[in-house]
C-alpha cells in the first residue's frame, strides 16, 4: 500500500507510548498580500493506536493527487499537532495545546517523515526516515 508522501508519528515519552488520538493538520506556506507570511490549510488526519498518521495526502503520482490538487511540491510547509485531547483523554493536563513544525521541501521525490517525541511539558522533533 502506497502511503503519503509526508508521515508523523506521535510518541508521548513521559509513559514511553504511542500517542493515538493526536489531531494533525498540514498546511502550505504562501506569501500573502502585504508581505504577510499565510499558511493555508492542506490536509488533516489523527494519529492511529500507533501513534502514526500516514494518510495525510494522497500517494505521490496516484490519480487522487493529481484529481485533488494535492501534489507535493517543493516549498515550506507546517505541521500542526494539537495534544491536548489526548493528554486530558489519559487524565494529564498538557501545557502546549498545539505543536507547530514548519520545514522546507527542497526535493518533492522524497518521502518526509516528521515525528514528535512529547510529553505534557516539554517536545523534541527531528527529520525521520
Amino acid at each position: 500500500m502506497s502511503k503519503s508522501p509526508i508521515t508523523c508519528h506521535v510518541l508521548d515519552v513521559s509513559i514511553g507510548r504511542p500517542a493515538e488520538g493526536v489531531e494533525v493538520n498540514l498546511q502550505v506556506y504562501h506569501k500573502g498580500p502585504g508581505g504577510i507570511d499565510v499558511f493555508n490549510p492542506l490536509a488533516q488526519g489523527v494519529t492511529d493506536a500507533d501513534g502514526r498518521c500516514s494518510t495525510l495526502l494522497p500517494p505521490r503520482n496516484s490519480a487522487e493527487a493529481k484529481k485533488t490538487g494535492k501534489e507535493l511540491r517543493a516549498g515550506t510547509y507546517k505541521i500542526v499537532f494539537k495534544p491536548t485531547d489526548y493528554f486530558e483523554k489519559i487524565g494529564r493536563k498538557c501545557f502546549y495545546p498545539w505543536v507547530e513544525i514548519a520545514f522546507d521541501i527542497e526535493n518533492p521525490d522524497e518521502h518526509y517523515h516528521i515525528p514528535l517525541l512529547i510529553s505534557p511539558y516539554s517536545y523534541v522533533t527531528y527529520r525521520g526516515s
